[in-house]
């Protein structure tokens, strides 16, 4: 039940900024990140206002998730961030542990 909720949410997720942050990804801007947010690889204000309200969004629903099933926020986000790096097409950017970026 609690990963359905997971995947609910990150679909929803997907779909409310796909534009921008399609956008973001496609330049090579922004990246997944492990802990389900996205990350500024390279760029200015403009990318990190566009990160920081995607990631503001996002951890409104990691927040909903984690009190709907009882969970605490770190796993929520571990398990979102597992998920977006698996839907990370090919040529995106992710983050891996120690923090490099790498196109996936």
């Amino acid at each position: 039940m609690r990963w359905l909720i997971i995947v609910l949410v990150a679909s929803l997720s997907w779909s409310a900024w796909a534009l921008d942050l399609q956008q973001a990804k496609q330049q090579g801007l922004v990246g997944e990140q492990l802990n389900g947010l996205v990350g500024v690889v390279q760029g200015g204000g403009a990318v990190a206002a566009v990160a920081n309200d995607i990631n503001r969004k996002r951890l409104a629903s990691y927040q909903y998730i984690a009190q709907r099933t009882g969970t605490s926020l770190t796993v929520v986000q571990r398990r979102a961030g597992q998920l977006n790096v698996e839907r990370t097409q090919s040529g995106h950017y992710i983050q891996l542990a120690d923090g490099s970026w790498r196109k996936k």
